[in-house]
């Protein structure tokens, strides 16, 4: 069936969008939902999105040859109750204006693809938005263990790197580091201190610069580390990417 993808530049809503190409799906669009551009951070309080790494997001379309459609985010995470219905001002009816508009420009799209793995609060309102809207959802990631889910995105070509770290043992200098470099560590304070592996607890999040899906690599020229928030036990610091370019493969 005809697919959009929901990215946020992290490896998840990537790796499913591979998943959802070899079970035959094909890739129509891609769809992101960002911070607004004068936001003091690009961390956001969002319950919903990934804010980090935003500005990389602009390179998706090109670098997959596909159409990127975005909408700045300007609800709230108003109902955070665990069952979804409607909510005006809530940032969810952001990602269900995103879709409408995907949709009128895609009239045989019947699928939504979403990287969730852990959150039920996720992918509850991906499907409350997908039941609206007639589409259905695919999670290929849904409840995979993380360990083994990890290293087969390594292995299958994906490219991503740190660009937040939000946890204990984790700091400044993992970020930029790369998924198989982090997998040994994520498996080492999992067994310590009962971290995700994947990040589904926010401990990380990841930005992807070159996967199988993409026609070019995105590179990043520049990078700016700033500490969102100076925790002695768990510091939160993410990348800021300030120059990039496509190159081809």
């Amino acid at each position: 069936m005809e697919v959009v993808g929901l990215i946020s530049g992290g490896k998840d809503s990537c790796y499913n969008l591979m998943c959802a190409v070899k079970d035959g799906h094909k890739i129509v669009a891609l769809a992101n939902l960002h911070p607004p551009k004068n936001a003091e951070s690009e961390e956001l309080d969002s319950y919903m999105y990934q804010s980090v790494g935003a500005d990389g997001v602009e390179l998706y379309g090109k670098a997959m040859d596909i159409p990127l459609y975005r909408k700045e985010i300007s609800g709230k995470p108003k109902n955070q109750n665990y069952d979804y219905e409607k909510t005006d001002g809530d940032e969810v009816e952001d990602l269900y204006e995103l879709l409408v508009e995907v949709k009128k420009q895609h009239p045989n799209l019947k699928g939504v693809s979403a990287g969730a793995i852990l959150s039920s609060y996720q992918k509850i309102r991906v499907e409350d938005i997908c039941r609206r809207l007639d589409l259905t959802p695919i999670c290929y990631l849904w409840e995979r263990e993380q360990n083994e889910l990890l290293a087969e995105m390594v292995d299958s070509g994906l490219d991503a790197i740190l660009i937040k770290v939000a946890a204990i043992g984790l700091n400044e200098k993992h970020l930029g580091k790369t998924l198989g470099e982090m997998a040994p560590i994520m498996k080492n304070l999992q067994d310590k201190f009962g971290v995700h592996p994947c990040g589904e607890g926010g401990e990380f999040e990841s930005f992807v610069r070159d996967c199988p899906l993409f026609k070019k690599s995105i590179v990043i020229d520049e990078t700016e580390i700033v500490t969102h928030q100076d925790d002695p036990i768990a510091p939160v610091f993410y990348l800021r990417l300030k120059k990039m370019h496509l190159e081809d493969k």
